[in-house]
């Protein structure tokens, strides 16, 4: 049994369901965080606002000023997922992920946490033979404000495509120091990924962390390519403890190492840096299923609990309810995402079972 701290907080958490399943896994990540928030005595007022493609399909825009307001006014921002393809040919500025990006920048994150955490009873739904991925437990710290996503110049014409891949010296180090303490609160490894041996903003980026290690000698410090990073993720995932790297290769390697766990729909994100968290899980809106109840919730959930963590400072809370995913998988329940599991259930039977865990430990 946890120890329950009898002292209320109040929070201020603002929901972006978003498009697609976002609206399904919120629902679920929501009822969980009440369920804490019950249990513990911490009162959690929810408030949801319009971002992504349900926004451009209400309001006109990705991201209105009323929802970036409220995020920047609250104490923790959680996100579903946006997009869709009725969107793909928009202009740049009237596609949902551009307001994913201005949320970002509205924010002030800059350090994205991704992990990457293979639990025992899932092995045989990893695509990698198991003798590879069995104890895979890493954690991508990716750049989030610069780079390809934001550099400018940047441009579009019918004959010409423009981005811009550019870093300064204090956007490194501020991830990279991320990326060390947790590093030191880990098994003390730190794998640096960049493409030194063609990018200029990669030199730079290999220079920074290199300086920056003598501040923690306690942390042994790898440098590689993000092609060999790719290759080596799925060859010998274990070599690696924490991963720091720029913004695009972050957003590949990420999504690469969920594939490792089993399924994109296990897990979470948090980011970091700014004013405001913002927590969401890394998988898109899938609107394929959406509505279905057959989505995955545990990312979100898992997200639920970073924030918990991250902005709440609530690290028992946070502790119980990734105990519960784990305790609820171990007994063989999943979606039908998780292949291998006896028991199929829905998105909401599965946010069920989690919460019920969290009432009775």
């Amino acid at each position: 049994m946890v120890k329950i701290n009898i002292a209320k907080m109040n929070y201020k958490i603002t929901v972006l369901p978003g498009d697609g399943i976002g609206v399904d896994v919120t629902r679920e990540a929501v009822a969980c965080m009440k369920t804490i928030g019950k249990k513990f005595g911490h009162d959690f007022a929810f408030e949801e606002h319009l971002m992504g493609g349900c926004a451009l399909d209400k309001v006109g825009v990705p991201l209105p000023d009323e929802t970036l307001k409220a995020a920047l006014d609250s104490d923790a921002v959680l996100l579903g997922a946006v997009g869709g393809p009725q969107y793909d040919n928009n202009p740049p500025k009237l596609k949902p992920e551009t307001g994913l990006l201005a949320l970002r920048a509205g924010l002030g994150v800059f350090a994205n946490l991704r992990p990457a955490f293979l639990h025992e009873t899932l092995i045989d739904a990893s695509p990698l033979k198991a003798d590879i991925v069995r104890g895979t437990d890493l954690l991508i710290v990716r750049e989030l404000m610069g780079g390809a996503y934001f550099g400018q110049p940047r441009e579009l014409t019918d004959e010409r495509g423009l981005n811009t891949m550019a870093y300064t010296v204090p956007e490194v180090e501020r991830v990279a120091r991320v990326a060390f303490e947790a590093a030191r609160l880990r098994r003390k490894k730190l794998h640096s990924i960049d493409k030194a041996n063609v990018l200029e903003s990669s030199q730079l980026w290999r220079k920074t962390v290199v300086r920056l290690a003598a501040e923690y000698p306690d942390v042994e410090l790898h440098h590689g390519y993000v092609d060999a990073c790719a290759m080596q993720l799925v060859m010998r995932p274990t070599d690696y403890d924490v991963i720091v790297t720029e913004n695009l290769f972050g957003d590949i390697l990420s999504d690469e190492a969920s594939v490792l766990t089993g399924s994109i729909g296990l897990l979470p994100s948090a980011s970091i840096g700014g004013k405001v968290g913002l927590y969401e899980p890394i998988h898109g809106s899938a609107p394929d299923i959406a509505g279905k109840g057959i989505a995955n919730p545990i990312g979100t959930i898992a997200s639920a609990a970073m924030l918990l963590r991250y902005s709440c400072k609530l690290e028992t809370e946070a502790r119980l309810l990734e105990d519960a995913i784990t305790a609820t998988l171990k007994a063989g329940y999943g979606t039908p995402d998780l292949k291998g599991q006896p028991n199929r259930v829905t998105t909401t039977e599965m946010g069920d079972l989690i919460r019920k865990y969290v009432e009775s430990n």
